[in-house]
């Protein structure tokens, strides 16, 4: 008989274990069959060998997409076309709601999401070909909203900035989403993009506490680093507005008011939150998460949970997805509103202008046998 070894969290990593996908036919196990135990010992530390297990490093693989533009018509996402450089997330985030699409590409939605990351290197010339098509319509173009565009691995790869070029050479609307203040790096692009109105930043702040953020999302820049991006890309012309997301009942949503209050002093006219959402195989990982991190309050955190998601741990109806029913969340939402009107924030910009958009030529006979292909 073996024993199972016990999950327990990594460091430098959010989920707590790696449990095979839902279209997996088999599930992994990690277990201890005595061979690497301390001669005399009577049970297993970490891994089970008498010391912790190695740092689960990251690895990139390449992603052989042939589009790069997502469609949606959901009436909870004020976009219809996004752009994902990136598949999986080394940010960590324990909240993150693109985990279950990992098992799609046969990974766990645990730490498989954080370690196992697919680049899209061929990013930006599929956009100059799918721009090109003769029946395209300029909209804003959404980045960051599967997966941050400006993870670590971008520092390197520089996708999201090649994408960015392309954009700008068009004169194409987009909007950013991010955690990171890598985007700063980008600046000389999106400045002049920001004159011409042609993008909108939104940082994605969860707490101003620098050790609950390190639990909560392990490899994102700290609060204060976000707030200094914040302040910098306003100071540059570049409107950028705060998201509050996700709110966790007793874990960060006291911190709403605070959260808005700093980034109003940032600069920031824009904002919005958006309540914990628990689909598919996030619900376990949660738990876990909880069980490792909070086992004080993991009831109380649960049960709330469920009071904003009509006693279940997650709600897909269009129209409470991001917001949840019931008192709790709808005593949420009015501190935010309150907050709102006393900050002055989401008083109304400019719509983005696509008006100066202009295809992008094909600088070849193959490049145009390629996009009669789309």
């Amino acid at each position: 008989m073996v024993d199972l070894i016990p999950d327990k969290p990594k460091k430098g990593r959010g989920a707590v274990s790696n449990a095979s996908g839902r279209y997996e036919p088999f599930t992994r196990v990690a277990v201890d069959d005595g061979w690497g135990r301390d001669p005399g010992s009577s049970g297993f530390g970490e891994a089970g060998f008498g010391e912790d297990p190695p740092p689960r490093p990251t690895e990139v693989i390449w992603d052989a997409t042939r589009t790069i533009i997502t469609r949606n018509t959901s009436p909870d996402i004020p976009f219809d076309r996004s752009i994902n450089p990136y598949r999986g997330c080394e940010h960590g985030c324990i909240y993150c709601f693109a985990r279950p699409s990992h098992a799609w590409l046969g990974y766990s939605p645990g730490l498989d999401f954080e370690t196992k990351l697919l680049a899209k290197p061929e990013a930006a010339e599929l956009l100059r070909r799918e721009l090109a098509r003769k029946n395209y319509r300029p909209r804003p173009m959404a980045l960051g909203t599967n997966t941050d565009p400006y993870q670590p691995i971008e520092k390197k790869l520089q996708i999201t900035r090649r994408i960015l070029e392309v954009l700008r050479d068009t004169g194409h609307p987009l909007t950013i989403v991010t955690k990171s203040n890598l985007i700063l790096r980008d600046l000389d692009i999106l400045a002049p993009m920001a004159r011409k109105r042609q993008v909108r930043v939104m940082i994605s702040l969860t707490t101003l506490d620098r050790k609950l953020s390190r639990v909560m999302e392990p490899r994102a820049p700290t609060p204060a680093q976000r707030l200094e991006a914040l302040r910098t890309l306003n100071a540059a012309g570049v409107p950028a507005g705060v998201l509050t997301a996700p709110m966790i009942p007793a874990i960060n949503d006291q911190e709403l008011e605070a959260l808005l209050e700093a980034a109003a002093r940032a600069g920031a006219a824009a904002a919005g939150y958006v309540l914990l959402r628990l689909p598919l195989e996030i619900k376990e990982l949660f738990e876990e998460w909880l069980e490792a991190h909070f086992p004080d309050r993991k009831s109380k955190v649960l049960n709330l949970i469920r009071d904003t998601r009509g006693g279940r741990l997650n709600q897909s109806e269009f129209g409470l997805r991001q917001s949840g029913s019931g008192v709790y969340a709808e005593l949420l939402g009015q501190r935010f509103k309150r907050a709102e009107q006393r900050l002055g924030l989401n008083r109304g910009s400019a719509p983005l202008d696509s008006s100066q958009f202009t295809p992008p030529k094909l600088e070849s006979e193959a490049d145009k046998k390629q996009l009669s292909l789309l």
